[in-house]
């Protein structure tokens, strides 16, 4: 499922428009953003934690060439699946 699927779907399951399930939809993915942001973490009961984590700066290798490379630090999204969604699948 994509994210014009989802959309379709709490459209029909809300009886609404697409229009108001894709602003909904949006409106969640930004809540996400801005709690990983300020809070490092959004855990929704049910479903699952989303945390933000860190990265140290490391040594790569480029496949093609063989040639060493800095690769930068960064932050990365992890996600644990909560109890409910897990017993469900």
């Amino acid at each position: 499922m994509n994210k014009s699927h989802l959309i379709a779907y709490v459209a029909d399951e809300l009886r609404t428009s697409k229009l108001q399930a894709s602003l909904l939809v949006e409106t969640v993915l930004a809540g996400i953003r801005k709690g990983l942001r300020e809070d490092q973490s959004v855990t929704l009961t049910g479903f699952g934690t989303f945390e933000l984590k860190s990265r140290k700066a490391r040594q790569g290798r480029n496949p093609h060439t063989g040639e060493t490379i800095e690769i930068a630090a960064g932050h990365r999204v992890g996600f644990r699946v909560g109890k409910a969604l897990k017993d469900a699948l």
